[in-house]
């Protein structure tokens, strides 16, 4: 070997992050493969730099040029300071060598384990310190994985150099950007009164900058580090850090944001009877035998009457009026429209919900509010774990957060809660004008499932189960 002359030397060197502390760097191996070489008497045709790659793959430039020039006959050897220089995967390393090199007539050779691929011993080196190779690979990976698996498990945020929006990393910690949050918070306060995903991002970037694509608005929806949640390797785990949200409004969020991805990925034959397809599908009941109105031809019709799947019939002998879907949506319309633009008849709303409370057991009323929040939070949990499909929960949380809110009136006297949901009744009013004037079918519909909880159908008399 030692006499033979080699005229086409590639000289392989490479560097990744973790080991410029090392005394691998670019310049030290170009020296001393150089200088190998000029005692061997060989000429370099090439030196291949890759500076900052891994050695856990082979998607490098200078390793794929370095290939080109194999195939096409450039090079008799390829010479490298270390194995793992040239990768540090076991299989990589033996599908370079054997099915790259020697299958190109080219030699292979490691300068530090000085051994080269023209003897029985070298080829028989070379996967034995390929194993060694890999296993270093592995161990590094398994360290750093352990490693931010324990942070993970400590609570802190692992997510890549840049925060969440609405956080800064201040010393490897996530805190609140006072100037961001707010902004979060927006989003999703618009998101759960009605308004697109589009338009809440037209809106943030035109009031804030920044805001530039519709995604970045989806990430923070569906995104469970504001409510103090942290995850790595598909688990979630609680946050050292301050929540944006409270755990109610994110997973109300998630139900809007389920709901509408999974009826708009089906066809309209797979959709259900309450499709949104109506302003107010999933909003009409029937009165008389408590049945949902679905919208079909035209009309509102109970379920019940129309005998289309049996699993959704309570009477089938029910014959509550069939409503037109025009005549329904624009009465319906010109309620909310009488809310926002007349005053007395909102304050006759506002004042016919709010009745005297009767003598409560404020002790019972306060432990049963505890109990609340410990289930409440208990199915969020379920639901972030993802061990518990959203549709399954949504409702329990709802009926729960339902119970909660009617106690906190009572506990209160009705007067603070009955207040605070009145102020957020009628914000939602506000944006009448901008949604049913220039908003899509989807942002009506959401408009309208903020202010109203249910339509009850009797005959002519329609009954409107306003959310305050």
């Amino acid at each position: 070997m030692q006499n033979k002359k080699f005229v086409h030397v590639g000289c392989y060197v490479r560097v990744s992050t973790e080991n410029q502390i090392e005394n691998y760097s670019i310049e030290e191996q170009m020296e001393r493969l150089k200088a190998y070489c000029s005692a061997k008497d060989w000429t370099i045709y090439k030196i291949y730099t890759d500076p900052g790659y891994s050695g856990g793959n082979t998607n490098r430039p200078a390793l794929q040029q370095m290939l080109q020039d194999v195939h096409t006959g450039r090079l008799d050897m390829i010479a490298v300071y270390k194995l793992d220089r040239l990768s540090r995967s076991q299989k990589d390393t033996l599908t370079l060598i054997e099915d790259e090199f020697i299958a190109h007539n080219v030699e292979f050779v490691s300068m530090s384990e000085n051994f080269d691929t023209s003897t029985p011993f070298g080829r028989a080196m070379i996967g034995i310190l390929s194993v060694f190779a890999q296993l270093e690979k592995d161990q590094i990976t398994e360290r750093f994985t352990m490693g931010r698996i324990g942070r993970s498990k400590a609570g802190f945020y692992h997510g890549g150099p840049t925060p969440p929006t609405g956080y800064k990393y201040v010393d490897g910690e996530l805190v609140v950007d006072v100037y961001k949050a707010p902004q979060v918070q927006e989003v999703y306060d618009r998101f759960l009164s009605g308004y697109s995903i589009n338009s809440i991002q037209r809106y943030m970037h035109d009031k804030y900058g920044d805001w530039n694509s519709h995604s970045l608005v989806i990430h923070v929806l569906r995104n469970s580090v504001y409510i103090g949640k942290v995850k790595f390797k598909g688990k979630t785990y609680d946050g050292v850090h301050q929540p944006i949200l409270s755990k109610f409004v994110f997973a109300r969020a998630q139900e809007l944001m389920q709901s509408s991805s999974r009826e708009n990925g089906k066809t309209n034959s797979q959709r259900t009877p309450f499709r949104a397809g109506y302003l107010l599908s999933g909003l009409v009941y029937c009165r008389k035998c408590g049945a949902r109105y679905s919208a079909n031809h035209g009309f509102y019709k109970c379920y019940s009457r129309a005998k289309c799947d049996r699993k959704y019939i309570v009477d089938p002998d029910c014959k509550n009026k069939n409503w037109p879907i025009n005549d329904l949506d624009a009465l319906v319309t010109s309620e909310i429209e009488k809310l926002k633009y007349d005053s007395n008849y909102l304050s006759e709303i506002i004042k016919g919900k709010t009745n005297d409370a009767p003598k409560i057991d404020t002790a019972a009323v306060t432990s049963r509010i505890k109990e609340l929040d410990k289930q409440i939070n208990r199915m969020i949990d379920l639901y972030q774990i993802g061990s518990t499909p959203m549709e399954q929960i949504s409702g329990r949380v709802e009926n729960l957060q339902k119970e909660k809110n009617a106690l906190q009136v009572q506990l209160s006297g009705g007067n603070g809660n009955r207040n605070d949901t009145a102020k957020r009744f009628i914000e939602a009013l506000n944006h009448f004008d901008e949604v049913f004037f220039s908003g899509a079918i989807e942002e009506k519909r959401a408009f309208v499932s903020s202010v109203i909880e249910s339509i009850w159908i009797d005959e002519e008399n329609v009954q409107i189960k306003w959310r305050i």
